[in-house]
């Protein structure tokens, strides 16, 4: 039976040797792709279409991104339909990212599913692991969001601005803090009055 390499560890959530040169090669890649797309003008959707179709592993109908975009390798990075993000959206994939449909990302997030280990010397020695991120459908994130690896919030959940979510948010909830916690359901009550607004 032959030996796993590292980049089949890390998919796979197991440990590993993060300067593999397999695996340096394709977050080089992913680093190059992020680039082009954030030198993109607003002008050339058609463009930004293909190039986050080429990077990540999935993508769903009508999505917008806002540049600047950083990932880590994008093959990892799954985003359903109507998805939107602000600006300066970082996701570090090493672990699977999955968001579901009508996501709205704030700007200046960021999505963490890399971990260090706390022991100095494997740390310096570059050994990582990594648990995935899961977002639900009709999630909404205000702007500096941090998502820790492992995490998934709930369908319809409102995560508030500045928080730091270290553990799982329940459906349709409003939380917010550092740690991030759920604080109250979402009501009925928490519809706006939408009468005479049209959408042209």
């Amino acid at each position: 039976m032959s030996q796993k390499t590292n980049m089949e560890k890390m998919l796979q959530g197991e440990s590993y040797w993060a300067n593999d040169p397999e695996i340096l090669k394709a977050r080089d890649k992913a680093y190059d792709i992020c680039l082009e797309y954030n030198k993109t003008s607003t002008s050339e959707n058609e463009k930004r279409t293909e190039i986050i179709k080429k990077l990540f592993k999935k993508t769903g109908n009508n999505f917008c991104l806002v540049p600047r975009i950083n990932v880590d390798y994008g093959f990892n990075i799954s985003i359903g339909d109507n998805f939107y993000s602000n600006y300066n959206l970082v996701i570090l994939d090493e672990a699977e990212v999955n968001f579901g449909d009508n996501v709205f990302v704030g700007p200046n997030c960021s999505f963490y599913t890399a971990c260090h280990p706390i022991d100095y010397e494997q740390r310096n020695a570059c050994y990582e692991y990594s648990k995935k991120i899961n977002v639900g459908n009709n999630v909404w994130l205000g702007g500096n969001v941090v998502v820790c690896p492992g995490v998934t919030i709930g369908d319809g959940s409102v995560v508030g601005a500045g928080s730091v979510v270290t553990r799982d948010i329940p459906p349709n909830v409003v939380a917010y803090g550092n740690p991030c916690k759920a604080k109250r359901q979402i009501t009925e009550k928490d519809k706006i009055n939408i009468e005479g607004v049209e959408m042209k």
